[in-house]
């Protein structure tokens, strides 16, 4: 059984500053799909220089043209916040760290802070450096004394320490001791595999601190989904640097997540390590390098995902509506996210009454309305709607239940062809649609049939509403929802569309998947000229 001792634990912490290292362009750089530019490097730089970043490791100079073109090109950034860190590894073995290529290439890199990362794992000395461990002991040593003696800031990156201290905490200990005596500025300690639980960190954090004078900093990995919290229980136990990325991008299952562990130190244990300003911007710098990284934004990250601060449950609805702690542990816009309401067949008359406050329409919770909207939403949710990612369909939805809402055109027929010629595929749609008693017949070609219905709709709808030459998709999805009915399925049909300035979602659902994209395409546009109508009114 194992027993922790809580003697000393935890520092004092509110007050204390902690500094912050982000490795997303070299750790992040290293995630499966990720493949950053030198201009994505400078311009991540660039964002996280405006949120307050410490430290900024560029990548390894040296090691690839990229990362030396990047240090080459970062000089002329003018940061206000942030230092550019270089990093490297120790000597090679049985050599002189004067010639050592990768030590130079730190110098020659022009920054005035390197991180030196060197193993602290006899497993590792033996069997990958196949070093003996006292010649390992000796290249962390004169690594870290032969870049101090250059005038640079040291940080050594003790790898695997976690993993190493649970095997041999004497030679581990050993390893941090050379790097102390050679002057290092910061000892970081590495959960490389990423492995480490929290009661470990907290007993091994304290252990080290038992033995070393140099400051400590964490570096961990998420491969047991315990990155964060092993990060904030090490700045708990006294750590003054924490590592890490934005997204928790990384290799493999990622790095301990920087866009949860700031607002951790700073909401929930008062650490300032950036300034009430520079956290407003977290979700911003989420989304951006997210974006960068040309990867989908994860909606459910904590603290600036969309999903974050997202109530779907009438009864949570209801809750936060009078009180928002009640379902709510921080304030979003603390974090620059925002509160969200979403509606479902799980949704009360709260939901209804908050979205109608969000549409403009003044509605009385326990009106009539309210009931009427709930019984349709609920209705169109069975027959397989939704509309968490398609406002706009439910803000016609109620507007049409209320009244509110006109036709602007109604359908008469459409008609798609998909036909082959001369080897290539060829997609038409034709449209009859009547406006104000005038009818309209017309068609139009498309790369796909639902493009091909987009084009011919919108091209008979023009002439009487010009404004629709501002629109176009910018997204489209098909969902099948019963799958065991195999091609006779009914599918969910979800568009996303922008005038240049605005973007808004619509569904469509049916057996038929050119009906279900017409519903959605139909809804696009009855959207537009509602809130073009709206404006005019104004």
């Amino acid at each position: 059984m194992l027993v922790i001792v809580t003697e000393n634990y935890p520092v004092e912490v509110t007050g204390m500053r902690v500094e912050l290292y982000d490795t997303t362009l070299r750790d992040g750089a290293q995630s499966e799909h990720i493949s950053f530019s030198v201009e994505d490097k400078l311009r991540i730089a660039a964002k996280l220089d405006e949120l307050g970043i410490h430290y900024i490791e560029g990548g390894w100079p040296g090691s690839n043209p990229k990362d030396a073109e990047f240090f080459e090109r970062v000089r002329k950034l003018e940061l206000s916040s942030s230092r550019i860190v270089a990093f490297g590894s120790t000597r090679r073995a049985n050599s002189r760290p004067a010639k050592d290529a990768n030590l130079l290439a730190l110098l020659e890199s022009g920054v005035d802070t390197v991180t030196i990362f060197g193993k602290t794992w006899d497993l590792h000395v033996k069997a990958a450096l196949r070093a003996s461990l006292e010649e390992n002991l000796r290249m962390i040593a004169e690594s870290v004394e032969f870049l101090k003696e250059h005038g640079v800031r040291v940080f050594f990156d003790a790898e695997h320490f976690f993993d190493a201290y649970k095997s041999n905490p004497e030679y581990a200990i050993a390893a941090l001791k050379a790097a102390e005596e050679a002057d290092v500025d910061c000892l970081v300690l590495c959960d490389t595999n990423g492995g480490t639980l929290p009661f470990e960190t907290m007993e091994i954090v304290r252990e080290v601190l038992k033995k070393m004078r140099t400051p400590l900093g964490i570096h961990a990995h998420n491969d047991s989904d315990t990155a964060v919290a092993n990060s904030v229980i090490a700045v708990r136990m006294g750590a003054v640097q924490v590592q890490g990325t934005i997204n928790g991008y990384g290799e493999r299952c990622g790095n301990a997540n920087l866009c949860s562990i700031i607002p951790n130190l700073k909401l929930k244990l008062g650490i300032d390590c950036i300034s009430d300003e520079q956290l407003r911007k977290l979700t911003e710098v989420s989304r951006f390098v997210s974006e960068i990284a040309n990867l989908p934004h994860q909606h459910n990250l904590p603290y600036v995902g969309s999903s974050a601060f997202a109530h779907k449950g009438g009864v949570h609805v209801d809750a936060v509506n009078k009180a928002p702690p009640t379902y709510e542990h921080v304030n979003p816009e603390l974090v620059g996210n925002a509160r969200r309401f979403l509606v479902s067949e799980l949704s009360g008359r709260a939901n209804i009454h908050v979205k109608a406050r969000e549409f403009g329409i003044s509605l009385e919770k326990n009106s009539p309305e309210v009931t009427l909207i709930l019984k349709k939403l609920k209705e169109m949710e069975k027959q397989g709607y939704q509309f968490e990612g398609a406002e706009a369909s439910f803000e016609l939805l109620m507007k049409r239940a209320l009244g509110m809402v006109e036709p602007f055109f109604e359908l008469e027929g459409f008609r798609v062809m998909v036909s082959t010629e001369q080897e290539q595929i060829r997609s038409e749609a034709t449209v009859k649609v009547r406006v104000h008693e005038q009818y309209e017949h017309t068609a139009a070609e498309g790369n796909g049939p639902v493009n091909a219905l987009d084009n011919a709709l919108r091209k008979a709808l023009e002439k009487f509403y010009p404004v629709l030459k501002q629109v176009y998709l910018t997204d489209y999805k098909v969902r099948v929802l019963d799958t065991h009915e195999g091609t006779g399925a009914k599918v969910r049909v979800l568009i996303e569309s922008s005038d240049g300035r605005e973007s808004w979602g619509t569904v469509g659902v049916s057996e038929n998947i050119i009906e279900a994209s017409f519903i959605a395409l139909a809804d696009s546009i009855e959207y537009k000229l509602m809130k073009e109508k709206e404006a005019q009114r104004l």
